[in-house]
């Protein structure tokens, strides 16, 4: 479960750009489920999701993974528990290695290797059995270095190397947004199964509310740092959602 308790973030505190982002936010995120967070730009989406990681620091509060407090760990300790795939199909690998280099990596990551002793065999079969089951054909494409393959097959790549390890909590950053819909279903299809399959607790930002309904669990709104919607996925359709979406919307702005 993640747990987070009173979170405040101010940028620029104390100048003219001052900007107060979350002001004592609390929140609940139950275990083996999706929830997906929605919101305009600027609600503060990303802001929540770069203090869980670690990339951004929180001002006050606690951040609880699992009954353990991680907001004084580093972005790279955090990352032992928590996998993340960003919007940028390139960002969650190393384009100039290859698919089982790439893999390599993601399996000892949290631990020391060189990168002579980088690939294991005993590590092989695990990762050509994990590369089968997104069903893309990319346990044949071993060598093939990672810049040659699509935008969906890097994501899907991505998606596997942020999850190999099961970590307890995995974000997902508009990770279909860069992708034509063919290619963002798709992954969605593909992410879905896999966080199903390894019972993974899961927090996805998208602005896709059908891919909202369709493959969360939870679906929590943000806007001006506060949860102003949480309803389950299955209580709501998506002509209903977009209603409630742009109303509440309207509401926040003349608040």
């Amino acid at each position: 479960m993640l747990k987070i308790n009173n979170l405040s973030k101010t940028f620029y505190p104390g100048t003219p750009e001052e900007q107060s982002v979350f002001n004592n936010f609390s929140l609940e995120i139950e275990e083996n489920a999706c929830t997906t967070i929605l919101g305009p730009n600027g609600c503060g989406k990303s802001t929540l999701f770069n203090m869980i990681s670690g990339s951004i620091k929180n001002d006050n509060g606690t951040i609880e993974l699992n009954g353990k407090n991680i907001e004084n760990l580093s972005e790279d300790k955090r990352a032992l528990y928590i996998g993340k795939v960003n919007q940028d199909p390139s960002m969650g690998v190393s384009p100039s290695l290859n698919i089982l280099e790439n893999m390599s990596l993601a399996v000892k990551k949290g631990e020391k290797f060189t990168f002579k002793k980088l690939i294991k065999k005993e590590n092989l079969d695990r990762i050509i059995k994990s590369l089968k089951e997104l069903d893309l054909g990319l346990e044949d494409k071993l060598t093939t270095q990672v810049k040659f393959l699509s935008g969906g097959q890097r994501q899907s790549l991505s998606l596997l190397m942020a999850t190999v390890k099961r970590p307890d909590l995995l974000l997902l950053d508009e990770h279909t947004a860069a992708l034509d819909p063919k290619t963002s279903k798709l992954i969605m299809d593909k992410t879905n199964d896999l966080i199903k399959r390894e019972k993974i607790t899961t927090l996805m930002i998208t602005h896709n509310l059908k891919h909202a309904i369709e493959y969360s669990d939870r679906i929590i709104m943000l806007n001006r740092g506060e949860v102003v919607l949480d309803i389950l996925s299955s209580d709501v359709n998506e002509e209903e959602l977009t209603k409630i979406y742009n109303e509440k919307i309207q509401e926040t702005m003349y608040m």
